[in-house]
């Protein structure tokens, strides 16, 4: 014989009711339907539907924050990558206005390092092994930031480290061997960004911009603008290489 079901009284259903929401608060207070019945009920209610109005205001608050946080972040990032534009432009047209190729190297190794805050910069080209030297006849000052290298020795520098490579760039940590590139300027740097060049007839070369700020480049940063650049580097050393 089946036992009859135990009869539940309303208090015991109100009872039931009241456990459930204070297990799962989230069950109203996340409900919109809910949370206006409430609230128009109105303060004759009692002092349970002003606590629910509070615990409303409190969760609405805490969104706000968070909504607020978030603009605000993006206002910023917006912000910095306008900046990143206005940069890169300048310097673009820095080099386009070289009429040299010691001009264009100006542009590259003076100019555009303090048009994008960066600490250093190298230009780094593979030569033959008949010792010829990009940076022969030029002045003593842009020569020393002229980095001949031998065949494979751009492939080799930028293998150093874990930083992926992306559209031809590299944004990293500057290795254990970055005197390899910028002599005793090594010690004080943090952070790499190295742009490989096509620089046409097979010729081999890197653009290295380095910054004292340790987070200045890394690779999770992105590469737009840089691969711009990199291309307009490009371009501009294939016509005015010797």
């Amino acid at each position: 014989m089946t036992a009859a079901p135990e009869a539940r009284t309303p208090g015991d259903e109100t009872a039931a009711l009241k456990a459930r929401i204070a297990a799962e608060p989230a069950l109203i207070l996340d409900d919109r339907e809910l949370m206006q019945a409430l609230i128009a009920a109105g303060a004759p209610q009692g002092r349970n539907v002003v606590d629910l109005r509070g615990a409303l205001v409190g969760r609405l608050e805490s969104r706000l924050d968070q909504l607020s946080r978030t603009h605000r972040s993006v206002i910023a990032a917006a912000y910095e990558n306008l900046a990143g534009v206005s940069q890169v432009h300048r310097a673009t047209l820095a080099l386009l206005d070289a009429e040299s190729f010691e001009a264009v190297l100006a542009a590259l190794l003076d100019e555009t390092p303090a048009i994008i805050a960066v600490d250093a910069a190298r230009l780094c080209i593979e030569v033959d092994d008949d010792g010829s030297d990009p940076a022969a006849g030029l002045p003593s000052a842009l020569a020393e930031r002229v980095v001949a290298l031998p065949e494979g020795g751009v492939a080799a520098y930028v293998a150093l480290g874990d930083a992926p490579e992306r559209e031809g760039v590299w944004l990293r940590p500057t290795p254990p061997e970055a005197e390899l590139l910028y002599g005793d300027e090594a010690g004080r740097l943090g952070s790499e960004a190295l742009i490989a060049l096509d620089l046409g007839d097979g010729r081999v070369g890197v653009v290295a911009f380095a910054a004292e700020d340790a987070r200045r480049f890394s690779p999770d940063h992105g590469v737009d603008l840089v691969v711009f650049l990199g291309g307009v580097i490009s371009r501009v050393l294939r016509r005015r290489l010797p």
